[in-house]
C-alpha cells in the first residue's frame, strides 16, 4: 500500500509516499480502507521532529502521518463485535507509534472507531475525529453552566468553530476572537459576542464582558493574553501545553488530553446528521500532494480543513 511517511525530520521535502506491506488487524481491531484522512497541526509537529524532541515519539526508522480517517472497514480481527466489512466509519489514530492513517488502508482498534456520519461526504467526515473530540473535550473541562461565557480563541479555525457550537447547543454564552474579516462565519457558528485579534486581548474582551469571562479555551494559543481576560478564579483550558500561562488570580489552568473515544465520535458524528455541527473543508488532495497540504497549513489563513484522499 502507499502511506505518507517521514525517515528524518525536516521541512516539507521529507515527505514521502512509500510502498510499504498491507497491514492486517490484530484482535479486536478493524482495517479501513481509507477514503479521507485531515491533515492536522499534529501531522507538522510529528514531521518536523518536534514531537521527537518533546519526548513524546519514540525513535523509528520511519514515521507514519495522519490522525483522522474517514473510509470503509474491509477486514475485521477476531473478537470484534460492533463493527463489520463494509461499513463507513470515521476514526481517530492516537498511538503515534502505530501506522498512520494517511495511507490505503489503516488499521485500529474497534474502540477507536464510529459509524461515519451519513449526510457528508467522507472527504468532510474525516475532519471530525480529532477536532471534534479535542472541543468537547475541552468545553468539558471548562466546566461552565448554561449562562456563563466562554471566551474562545482562533474562532473561525477547526477547533474553535466547532467550540462554538457545542458551547450553543449547552446554552453556554461565547465570546469569539479572531479575524476581522471572519467576524460573519463565527457569528454564524454561534458566537453570541466578536472580538477582533488584538494584543491587548484581555482589555477588549472585558470591554464587552465587565470583570472578564467564566472560562477560556486557548484555541488560538494567544497564551497570557487571553488570560487577562479572565475573571479571578475562572478557568483556563490550554490545548498546546508548552505555551500554557500560569494559574493567575486563582484561576486553574488544565490541558486537554484527547484520546480516540469512539463512544463520544459517535455522539458527535449524530449531530453532524442532526445538521448541530457544521464541518468545513478548504480543499480536498490527492495523497501525492501532501507537502503542498504541509506548506499551506505552515503558511496560515487557511479557512477550513486541508483533506488528503488516496
Amino acid at each position: 500500500m502507499r502511506a505518507v511517511i517521514v525517515r528524518r525530520p525536516g521541512g516539507p521535502e521529507v515527505l514521502e509516499v512509500a510502498d510499504l506491506p498491507d497491514p492486517r488487524p490484530g484482535p479486536g481491531q478493524v482495517r479501513i480502507r481509507v477514503g479521507a484522512a485531515a491533515v492536522n497541526r499534529i501531522d507538522l509537529s510529528t514531521r518536523s521532529g518536534a514531537l521527537a524532541r518533546a519526548g513524546l515519539l519514540p525513535r523509528a526508522d520511519r514515521v507514519g502521518l495522519g490522525w483522522d480517517v474517514a473510509g470503509v472497514i474491509d477486514e475485521v480481527g477476531p473478537g470484534v463485535r460492533r463493527r463489520a466489512p463494509g461499513e463507513d466509519v470515521i476514526g481517530l489514530r492516537d498511538v503515534l507509534s502505530a501506522g498512520g492513517a494517511q495511507a490505503d488502508w489503516v488499521v485500529l482498534d474497534e474502540d477507536a472507531t464510529a459509524p461515519a456520519p451519513r449526510s457528508v461526504a467522507l472527504s468532510d467526515a474525516a475532519t471530525l475525529p480529532l477536532i471534534g473530540l479535542t472541543a468537547d473535550r475541552a468545553l468539558a473541562l471548562a466546566g461552565l453552566r448554561p449562562g456563563r461565557t466562554l471566551l474562545v480563541t482562533g474562532a473561525a479555525g477547526g477547533v474553535g468553530g466547532l467550540l462554538l457550537q457545542l458551547a450553543a447547543l449547552r446554552g453556554i454564552r461565547t465570546v469569539a476572537v479572531a479575524d476581522p474579516s471572519d467576524e460573519k462565519e463565527v457569528r454564524h457558528r454561534g458566537a453570541d459576542e466578536f472580538v477582533a485579534r488584538t494584543d491587548r486581548l484581555g482589555a477588549a474582551v472585558r470591554a464587552t464582558v465587565p470583570g472578564g469571562v467564566d472560562a477560556v479555551v486557548d484555541a488560538a494559543v494567544a497564551g497570557v493574553t487571553a488570560h487577562e481576560a479572565l475573571r479571578a478564579g475562572g478557568v483556563f483550558v490550554a490545548p498546546v501545553a508548552p505555551f500554557a500561562p500560569p494559574p493567575l488570580r486563582d484561576t486553574r489552568v488544565v490541558v486537554p488530553e484527547v484520546w480516540a473515544d469512539g463512544g463520544r465520535l459517535t455522539e458527535l458524528a449524530a449531530l453532524v446528521d442532526a445538521g448541530l455541527l457544521t464541518l468545513r473543508v478548504a480543499d480536498v488532495l490527492p495523497l501525492a500532494r501532501v507537502a503542498e497540504a504541509h506548506r499551506r497549513l505552515t503558511a496560515g489563513g487557511v479557512r477550513g480543513r486541508l483533506v488528503l484522499v488516496p
